[in-house]
């Protein structure tokens, strides 16, 4: 029909469809120059001589790279990297408004770390002997980790978002294993109550060859001291300290077993009812966890409707672990085991999500995805994670990724967990037979009534590549959703 049409309107009006003919191909060729002159002047934009001298130039993949410091001193300056580097230098973009006789020029400007540029042999600044490093540029030319592990897992504002703001809660998550010491520990900081203090908590799970026991402790925290000094933290008896590259934690713990038998015995009045007590029923620890370099997740967030926002960091995929948990007359030694620290913020009410991760000889695996209220973004849209990480730094990443659950219908949890995460540098597949869990309600604390959590060990089975590297292997690791009971 169309090409009917074609013909009879060129024998009908030849020299107007002759003209409409060779209008629209010079617009087509006239518009694919320009998307070729288009495509050259970015690369152009980005070439090494034109930026400011070097080999390479990092860039965002949407504008702005975020989290430069890390990159500088966790990416770059990581095992795999550090030795084929000689210099790397920051610069950022931007505008400079130059006011003169009540003119107002615009000129786009571009800023620097003096001695880096000198050292890239930048030929617009190599001969300016009064552009020399500012007390600042310290934190470039030689970062302290303790600075970019803080700016990593510092804590955020709670956002003005009214209708959300009651579910707002932050906290640092740390996991570890030496020998058959297992433990899970959590430091929690919620949202604003009415007399404007925040709801916090710290909550540790213990597995001693098997034997799991729960202890816990709830105390209110000032918000800005929060934002001041975390991820510093002092919630109670128990806290958090950097020093260098290593988290020192501390913590005093009552068992939450403990004292729920204590309340039943009190309510009901039963008569010779002894709960344990004294130092049986708390735990005190001191806990050691020091971060590597490049291994390490930047901080990442989903952002939805009506100010929804979901925020992820990993400050250390794989740290090694020292210190000791006391129980009672019973020390657990840490010396020489491994352990993982996450970050975690965000509103929480009617999120759920699926998170894992499996280490065995120096590589570590993560994964996990996020789903949003209905609300506030289509889950189905969110895209999931997978990050692999080899004893010299990265191996794959993609975020193509499948989390399938085989749930046990009378208990509404999975028995089987099965993953998928394939990009150009991976393509791996990990199954997790679950040997136990432990659902805990939030029943008291900054989540009251809101949130379960859903904590679950069992062993993986890895198999696939993750860059140039087969994988095949059995190992033990962990597995988490994180349900608002709305979703449920």
């Amino acid at each position: 029909m169309i090409v009917r049409l074609a013909l009879r309107s060129l024998l009908m009006h030849p020299i107007r469809t002759m003209v409409l003919a060779c209008g629209f191909g010079l617009g087509v060729a006239v518009m694919a120059n320009l998307l070729g002159v288009a495509e050259v002047v970015l690369e152009q934009s980005q070439s090494p001589a034109l930026v400011g001298g070097g080999d390479v130039v990092v860039t965002g993949t949407a504008g702005r790279l975020s989290s430069g410091r890390y990159l500088v001193w966790g990416g770059l300056g990581a095992p795999a990297f550090a030795g084929r580097i000689a210099v790397a230098s920051p610069t950022r973009r931007g505008s400079v408004f130059l006011v003169q006789d009540g003119v107002v020029t615009r000129l786009r400007a571009r800023g620097g770390i003096p001695s880096l540029e000198r050292a890239l042999d930048d030929p617009e600044t190599a001969d300016v002997p009064e552009w020399v490093d500012a007390p600042g540029d310290e934190a470039w030319t030689s970062p302290h980790p303790a600075d970019v592990l803080r700016a990593l897992d510092r804590f955020h504002a709670i956002p003005d978002v009214p209708a959300r703001a009651g579910s707002w809660v932050e906290w640092l998550y740390f996991n570890g294993q030496a020998g058959s010491t297992r433990f899970y520990l959590t430091f929690l900081v919620g949202p604003t109550r009415e007399n404007g203090r925040r709801a916090a908590g710290v909550r540790l799970q213990l597995d001693r060859a098997g034997r799991v026991t729960n202890y816990g402790d709830a105390a209110e925290v000032d918000p800005a001291e929060v934002l001041a000094t975390a991820p510093e933290l002092t919630i109670g008896r128990s806290r958090i300290r950097l020093d260098g590259d290593r988290f020192v934690v501390s913590f005093d713990l009552r068992d939450e077993g403990a004292a729920r038998s204590r309340r039943s015995a009190q309510g009901e009045g039963a008569a010779g009812a002894r709960p344990s007590g004294g130092s049986a029923a708390r735990a005190v620890g001191d806990v050691v966890l020091t971060a590597r370099r490049g291994h390490t997740l930047p901080p990442l967030s989903v952002t939805g409707a009506r100010g929804w926002v979901s925020g992820y960091v990993v400050p250390v995929m794989s740290g090694a672990l020292d210190g000791t948990i006391r129980v009672g007359d019973e020390v657990l030694p840490l010396a020489g085991g491994t352990g993982y620290h996450d970050h975690n913020w965000g509103f929480w009410e009617g999120v759920s999500w699926q998170w894992g991760q499996v280490q065995h000889e120096g590589l570590s695996i993560l994964y996990g995805r996020v789903f949003p209220p209905a609300d506030a973004a289509d889950a189905s849209r969110i895209p999931g994670f997978m990050m692999v990480l080899g004893p010299d730094g990265p191996l794959g990443q993609a975020t193509d990724v499948r989390i399938d659950e085989t749930i046990d219908p009378g208990v509404d949890r999975p028995t089987r967990i099965a993953v998928r995460g394939k990009s150009e540098s991976l393509d791996l597949h990990l199954e997790i037979d679950v040997d136990s869990d432990i659902r805990t309600p939030m029943r008291s604390g900054p989540l009251a009534d809101n949130l379960d959590f859903l904590q679950m060990r069992g062993r993986y089975r890895v198999t696939g590549k993750a860059g140039d590297r087969s994988l095949d292997f059995t190992a033990p690791g962990a597995a988490e959703t994180f349900r608002g009971r709305s979703a449920r």
